[in-house]
């Protein structure tokens, strides 16, 4: 993992981490894999469902509508990239969202095991 401040934020240069959300999550300690779907309706309702729960507290998401790239935003500030690209199509419905519902599946079965919701701030480069 790299750790590069990121100098083009919306409230302007600061010194925020970017590094690799496996990082972040239990269970990637090479047993494992961070599995992570982004799935959005018409009416700009987002969930993310993941497979690994998160180390840290998820302060909010950006999404930058120009390069169609997801962030995490731990609470210390530190950024941390989805690292899946998600496409136009996604892209169009996520700019009417405010918030993301984060679910927690079940490795094993597969059904939800938690959920909640995550501010969502919208870039448009």
């Amino acid at each position: 993992m790299t750790d590069e401040p990121n100098q083009t934020t919306a409230e302007g240069p600061q010194d925020r981490k970017v590094g690799n959300l496996t990082d972040f999550v239990y269970g990637t300690d090479g047993t494992g894999f961070l599995d992570i779907e982004v799935a959005v309706n018409e009416k700009g309702k987002v969930v993310l469902f993941h497979n690994r729960p998160f180390k840290h507290d998820i302060a909010w998401f950006e999404f930058d509508l120009g390069t169609n790239k997801l962030d995490f935003v731990l609470d210390d500030g530190d950024i941390r990239d989805a690292g899946l690209p998600l496409g136009q199509d996604v892209a169009k419905y996520m700019q009417n969202s405010h918030q993301i519902l984060m679910v927690l599946l079940n490795d094993e079965t597969g059904e939800a095991k938690e959920g909640n919701y995550i501010p969502l701030i919208i870039h448009k480069t």
